[in-house]
């Protein structure tokens, strides 16, 4: 298994979480390797991972020359990984990365589950205040989209088969909402996921998350990974509903002013059967692409 670690300006606590995970793995017997990719790091986080490797055998350290973001850097250590468990978290201490064997062993003891994500029990990030209820938002659209409960959408914690995740890795966008991503596409592609509870700390060091920009982002991904896979849950609805009221502003047209029609009735039923049509066509496009 590959455990992959993206660390970026993380000098004073990285050396401690990187052995917090080592020695939670060594006692657990799995056979491992630590995947930490610096993401052009402008401190010295590069300096002390590469200064502590020798006490850590099973270390590989990826330094990334220019920075790519979270997503990138877990889509490339994914790719790269040498096991056939790769497990995502982060180098912040705000997981209890001690638990990362709890997660790997469901895996090992239940082929029918695909994914494992430690849901978070509670919220300790920045923005608070406005982090609850937009996650909770954002959540329960793509609860809605997708047909299934949701726990966690954005855990940063997970570990899954890297066979079954090899298809949609190339779909990681590079900020934060790769891990919403990977959630998604695997629940549209009908993939177990189990979902175990999980403490959540205080972040070590300055947020990376800024609210306004990454939770637009966040929604933005879950539109466009429905989309990828099942578009009519998206499209038809709106379609739906414009024809419906257009029939029903139709029929009092009728009433008020017979046999004539109003403009806007007739803009209203049109733009509903664009919508519908460009649903079943993107559906069309979905059944006949061959990754789903």
């Amino acid at each position: 298994m590959t455990i992959v670690l993206p660390c970026y300006n993380e000098q004073d606590h990285v050396i401690d979480e990187v052995e917090r995970i080592c020695k939670a793995m060594d006692a657990s017997g799995h056979t491992y390797e630590l995947l930490a990719v610096d993401d052009c790091s402008t401190d010295e986080t590069l300096a002390r991972l590469e200064a502590a490797a020798p006490q850590f055998p099973n270390m590989r350290i990826m330094p990334f020359h220019r920075n790519g973001g979270s997503g990138t850097v877990r889509r490339i250590g994914s790719q790269q990984a040498r096991g056939d468990i790769v497990v995502w978290t982060d180098a912040d201490m705000t997981y209890p990365n001690e638990r990362i064997p709890e997660l790997v062993d469901i895996l090992d003891q239940d082929p029918t589950v695909d994914q494992v994500v430690g849901a978070r029990t509670s919220e300790e990030g920045t923005h608070k205040v406005l982090r609850v209820p937009a996650k909770w938002f954002i959540r329960k659209v793509a609860e809605r989209l997708a047909g299934q409960k949701i726990p966690d959408l954005n855990s940063g914690m997970r570990a899954f088969r890297k066979d079954v995740a090899e298809p949609y890795l190339k779909l990681l966008p590079p900020g934060f909402s790769c891990v919403t991503t990977i959630t998604l596409a695997f629940m549209s592609n009908q993939h177990d996921i189990r979902y175990v509870p999980i403490d959540y700390f205080k972040r070590a060091g300055s947020s990376k998350f800024h609210f306004v920009h990454d939770a637009y982002r966040y929604i933005l991904q879950v539109l466009r990974m429905v989309m990828y896979f099942n578009p009519l849950k998206v499209l038809m609805p709106l379609a739906l509903w414009l024809l419906g009221l257009g029939v029903a502003k139709g029929i009092l047209d009728m009433v008020l002013h017979p046999l004539r029609f109003a403009i806007n009735t007739v803009l209203i039923f049109v733009t509903g059967l664009i919508i519908a049509s460009m649903a079943l066509l993107a559906d069309l496009i979905v059944r006949s692409r061959g990754d789903t």
